[in-house]
């Protein structure tokens, strides 16, 4: 099965088995569900507490990691998980060095971390991806920042934290932040009302103005309040397309696949390996 299907190896052991019973002919169709409607979330800790998490488990309550076992798509449109729903502060995060990798709020110098002002849209990631720390982009120059790559979802809901949507892919914007390459991917979750009318990141200029420019500067200026620097942006500042932004996520998801199969030293990241 994995000569047949280059992923194999990397799914959720119970998609896996899914698929070897499909294979054997035991049963004659899919299920038509969404892969990752057998995820339910349990909290840990109180929100605003350094011991809040919020974990991931599967139908059977089995821990998952958010980040290693949900897939990164769901039939033609890529699985957003909602860490930060828009117009709130807390700066939460898969925390990418702990076991299996639940949701908390950052921490820096042991205070918890919330942003200066609220977030104007919803903030996740596309799990199964990773931006390599050891490669440098060759554009940039900078090396990738050892995290999952960032989704700003563009909608007009705000989504729930632990959520995972399915997100049209517009665009991408190439910031880099302290000298690390964090790639912004720019879409919409499939579902929204301004789904139909927005499918490359021109139409986003047109249907949406305002909003990308509005994006960058966020992303610019939001650490200046601590005395740090203002960020940066590749490619001369330009929102890329829907073309470049598929690209970076499949560079960074075959950065993954490597990580998973130990090609890569992991370092302190939690891989569940």
């Amino acid at each position: 099965l994995a000569q047949i299907h280059p992923d194999f190896l990397h799914l959720p052991v119970t998609m896996r088995a899914m698929i070897a019973v499909r294979r054997a002919g035991l049963i004659r169709a899919w299920p038509q569900v969404r892969c990752f409607s057998a995820f339910t979330q349990h909290k840990v800790g109180e929100p605003g507490t350094l011991e809040y998490r919020m974990h991931f488990q599967d139908n059977n309550g089995n821990k998952i990691s958010p980040w290693h076992d949900i897939p990164l798509k769901s039939g033609e449109h890529f699985n957003c998980l909602i860490e930060i729903p828009k117009n709130t502060k807390p700066k939460m995060e898969v925390a990418v060095k702990e076991e299996m990798n639940p949701i908390a709020q950052d921490v820096k110098k042991g205070k918890l971390r919330d942003y200066h002002g609220p977030i104007f849209w919803n903030y996740g990631m596309l799990p199964q991806t990773w931006e390599d720390p050891n490669v440098t982009h060759a554009e940039t120059k900078c090396n990738g920042d050892n995290d999952p790559v960032d989704v700003v979802e563009i909608g007009s809901e705000a989504l729930a934290q632990g959520s995972v949507e399915p997100v049209k892919v517009l665009g991408a914007l190439a910031m880099i932040d302290d000298g690390e390459l964090d790639w912004k991917i720019i879409g919409i979750r499939a579902g929204d009302k301004l789904a139909a009318e927005l499918n490359d990141i021109q139409d986003v200029e047109a249907k949406c103005p305002g909003v990308i420019s509005g994006i960058r500067e966020w992303f610019r200026w939001y650490k200046t309040p601590d005395g740090k620097p203002l960020n940066a942006f590749g490619y001369e500042e330009k929102a890329l397309d829907k073309k470049f932004a598929l690209e970076v996520i499949e560079e960074t998801h075959g950065a993954w696949k490597k990580l998973r199969d130990g090609s890569t030293d992991k370092g302190k990241l939690w891989i569940g390996k």
